[in-house]
């Protein structure tokens, strides 16, 4: 833990006087001998970016996914706003407030950008015409669309009806990052999402993301992008061999040293962050 003055929104120095929004105590995921979860804790707290960092096989996208209801695991408990829940599919963790946006974005490309937002929550018409007949308010998810990327900045679509598959990459990102800010009421997690992107689009998304978490939205960043992490995570979860091996942040360690505790080069500090 840092001495600094600094008062941003996640600042660790405030993060032990709060109720984590979503905390995951000792989880555990076995496939037969294999171990893909030993254990492991994990805290996010209001108005933080935290990434989640970890070697191959570390077992940081199973924990995440335990997170989202992607995976049910074999005991552990998971707590949203302190109150204990269980997931057991991606739609209840939805339903709960936690958005999901995977690595491969899953956006239906030869849909517009306002059905891709809406894509699994359409709305329909008022009256007998979306009760009976199933038309959809396409006029009205176009509008919810524009506000919803204009909140974002995300300024570079101008047309709310253009096919996702003529957007570049990151703006395709910022779709499905656009689409998990207007839903996830608690918690937004991203999935490597500079991945593949060149510098100007990665730098755009990473502006979206602390969009999203100046919104009041807490954000878990997995990535194996280092510079990034350190560029944009309030705290950095390090994931090694199944479980927590500490926290630290941009300010307590540098990037070599977070590497080292990753590969295991280096012994992890105590969990203070």
């Amino acid at each position: 833990m840092t001495s600094d003055t600094d008062t941003t929104p996640a600042s660790p120095r405030h993060a032990a006087d709060r109720t984590p929004v979503l905390q995951a105590k000792g989880l555990v995921k076995k496939y037969g001998r294999v171990v893909a979860i030993d254990g492991s804790d994990l805290e996010l707290y209001p108005g933080e970016i935290l990434a989640v960092i970890g070697d191959n096989g570390a077992g940081k996208s199973s924990l995440i996914k335990a997170l989202s209801g992607a995976l049910v695991p074999d005991s552990g408990e998971i707590y949203l706003d302190g109150r204990q829940i269980q997931f057991r599919t991606p739609m209840d963790a939805r339903s709960a407030g936690i958005e999901t946006v995977y690595q491969t974005l899953a956006v239906a490309p030869g849909l517009d950008i306002a059905d891709n937002l809406f894509l699994g929550r359409e709305q329909r018409k008022a009256g007998p015409m979306g009760s009976i007949f199933r038309m959809l308010d396409r006029g009205h998810m176009r509008s919810e669309a524009k506000r919803h990327m204009s909140e974002l900045g995300v300024a570079t679509l101008q047309n709310i009806g253009q096919a996702v598959e003529s957007l570049s990459g990151g703006q395709r990102q910022a779709v499905a990052v656009a689409r998990s800010a207007a839903f996830g009421s608690k918690v937004v997690i991203l999935d490597e999402p500079t991945a593949a992107l060149g510098v100007k689009e990665g730098n755009r998304v990473l502006q979206l993301i602390r969009d999203v978490r100046d919104r009041g939205l807490p954000v878990i960043l997995i990535s194996h992008n280092m510079p990034h992490v350190f560029e944009i995570a309030d705290r950095i979860h390090i994931q090694r061999l199944g479980r927590r091996a500490t926290v630290i942040t941009p300010k307590s360690h540098s990037m070599s040293e977070a590497v080292a505790i990753m590969t295991g080069a280096a012994e992890p500090p105590p969990h203070t962050a």
